[in-house]
C-alpha cells in the first residue's frame, strides 16, 4: 500500500491503514459508506460525523481527523488535481474571513481549501511555521564554499587563456567607447560591494529568521557563481582597456612532472584569488574572467554604471551579470513567497530545482521583517551555550562511566582466571 497512490487505494487500502492506524471502530462505517482513496483523502470533519452516526465519542472522531489532515498535507498534489483547491485563493479569501461569523450549519464546501489556506499563512501572506533548520544553512555554506574554489580556479585557467593584448584590441563597446575611463570607479565599486556585505551582516545580526536568509543567500550566490565558472570558460573575451595589463602565466619549459607542478601553481594561484575575494582591493588581479561580471553578482543597481565606468568589464557583462542575478532572485523568492505554485508540479519542482526544494521545504509562506533586541540575542545565545556545555559535560561523564565499567569487566575477568 506505501508505493501505491492515494488515489489508487480501494476499500481495502482504506480498511487496512484504518487498522495501521488504531481507527479499527471506523471500520464498518467506511465500508458501509464506500469510501475509498479519493473520498478519504477529501473527507470533512462533518463527513466523519455523519459516517459515525453519533456511535463514536468526539476523542475517537478528532483523531481520525487529525490522521486525515496529515494525510491531505502529505498529498496537496493530489488535490490539487482533484480540484479540491485552488492554486490561488479568491481575491476576497482573506478579507471575507476575516470578518465571517462563525457559522452553525452543515454546508461547509470549500472547508479543505479554507483549513489549508489559513493553517499555511496568516491574513497576510506570512508564513505561519518557519523553523530556522540551521544544518540547511551550514549545508548551503558548503556549497558556497566550494563553488568558490571552483571559481577561484576556474579564474586561473582563463587568466591564462586571455587574448594576447597586441593581436586581439578591446572588442567594440558602445558604452566603453563614449564614457572615458575613471581609474577609481573599479576600486569604489569594490568598496561599495564591501559595505553594502557590512549592512548585510548587521541585518542578520538582528534578524529572528536569520539562517533562512543565510542559506537563501549563499544557495544563489553559489548557483549564480557556479554558472559564471561555465559562461567564463567556455569563451575567452579580449582584455577589455588598453589600460590593464595582462599576460598569461608563464610555463615552465621543463615538462619532467610539469602536470603536477603546474596543478600545484594553479590550486596556490586560486587560493590566493579566494582569499582575497578575488577583490583588487585586496592585491589580486585577474584577466579573462569576463562574461559574466562577478563584480555585478555581488552587488545591486546602485552600483551598476559605477562598474561600467571602471572599464572593467564590457557592457553585455555587467548587463548579463546584473539581469540573471536580479531574475534568479525574484524567480526564487517568488515561488518560496507562493508555495502553492509548486504543489501541482512537486516532482517536476524537485528535478528542475533540487537545491529549491530541499532548502525551501519547510517554509510555507513570506519570511515576516521580524528583528530581536540585542539583549535577546545575548540571551538566546548564552541558552545555547549552556545547552552546548550540558551537552559536551554529559559525553564526558557517559565516557568516564564507560571507562569505569570497561576497568571493573576487565578485573573481574582478571579476578575469574
Amino acid at each position: 500500500m506505501s508505493e501505491k497512490s492515494i488515489i489508487e487505494w480501494t476499500q481495502k487500502d482504506v480498511t487496512r491503514w484504518l487498522s495501521e492506524t488504531g481507527h479499527e471502530k471506523f471500520i464498518g462505517s467506511f465500508l458501509d459508506q464506500e469510501i475509498d482513496g479519493k473520498v478519504l483523502l477529501t473527507l470533512k470533519e462533518d463527513d466523519l460525523k455523519l459516517i459515525s452516526r453519533n456511535l463514536q465519542t468526539i476523542g475517537d472522531m478528532k483523531r481520525l481527523y487529525i490522521n486525515i489532515k496529515q494525510l491531505q498535507r502529505d498529498n496537496m498534489a493530489v488535490l490539487f488535481e482533484l480540484g479540491y483547491i485552488d492554486i490561488f485563493p479568491p481575491s476576497n479569501f482573506y478579507s471575507h474571513h476575516k470578518h465571517e461569523m462563525p457559522s452553525s450549519g452543515t454546508n461547509n464546501e470549500g472547508s479543505i481549501e479554507h483549513e489549508f489556506y489559513s493553517a499555511s499563512v496568516s491574513e497576510d501572506g506570512h508564513a505561519s511555521h518557519l523553523p530556522p533548520e540551521i544544518w540547511k544553512a551550514f549545508i548551503s555554506l558548503a556549497y558556497l564554499f566550494i563553488v568558490t574554489w571552483i571559481t577561484a580556479f576556474v579564474m586561473v585557467i582563463v587568466h591564462d587563456r586571455v587574448p594576447d593584448m597586441k593581436k586581439y584590441p578591446p572588442l567594440p563597446d558602445i558604452f566603453l567607447d563614449n564614457v572615458p575611463h575613471i581609474p577609481w570607479a573599479f576600486d569604489m565599486c569594490e568598496v561599495t560591494g564591501t559595505i553594502l556585505f557590512a549592512i548585510w551582516l548587521i541585518v542578520l545580526i538582528f534578524h529572528k529568521y536569520r539562517f533562512i536568509l543565510l542559506r537563501r543567500f549563499f544557495a544563489l550566490s553559489g548557483t549564480v557563481f557556479l554558472l559564471r565558472c561555465v559562461t567564463m570558460l567556455i569563451t575567452s573575451l579580449s582584455v577589455p582597456g588598453a589600460h590593464l595589463q595582462c599576460q598569461p602565466r608563464k610555463v615552465p619549459e621543463d615538462w619532467t612532472n610539469s602536470a603536477y607542478v603546474e596543478l600545484y601553481n594553479k590550486i596556490a594561484m586560486a587560493y590566493v584569488i579566494w582569499r582575497g575575494a578575488g577583490m583588487s582591493i585586496q592585491g589580486v588581479r585577474t584577466c579573462g574572467d569576463y562574461m559574466f561580471s562577478g563584480h555585478t553578482v555581488a552587488l545591486t543597481m546602485l552600483n551598476f554604471f559605477i562598474t561600467e565606468s571602471a572599464h572593467e568589464h564590457y557592457s553585455i557583462d555587467v548587463f548579463v551579470a546584473f539581469y540573471i542575478t536580479s531574475r534568479l532572485f525574484l524567480y526564487y523568492h517568488t515561488l518560496a513567497n507562493n508555495q502553492a505554485l509548486m504543489q501541482r508540479d512537486s516532482n517536476r519542482t524537485r528535478i528542475w530545482f533540487p537545491l529549491f526544494s530541499f532548502f525551501e521545504s519547510s517554509v510555507d509562506g513570506i519570511v515576516p521583517n521580524e528583528y530581536e533586541s540585542p539583549s535577546l540575542i545575548i540571551c538566546n545565545l548564552a541558552c545555547t551555550g549552556k545547552d552546548i556545555w550540558h551537552l559536551v559535560r554529559s559525553s564526558i561523564c557517559f565516557r568516564k562511566s564507560w571507562r569505569n565499567l570497561n576497568g571493573r569487566v576487565k578485573n573481574s575477568t582478571k579476578k575469574e582466571h
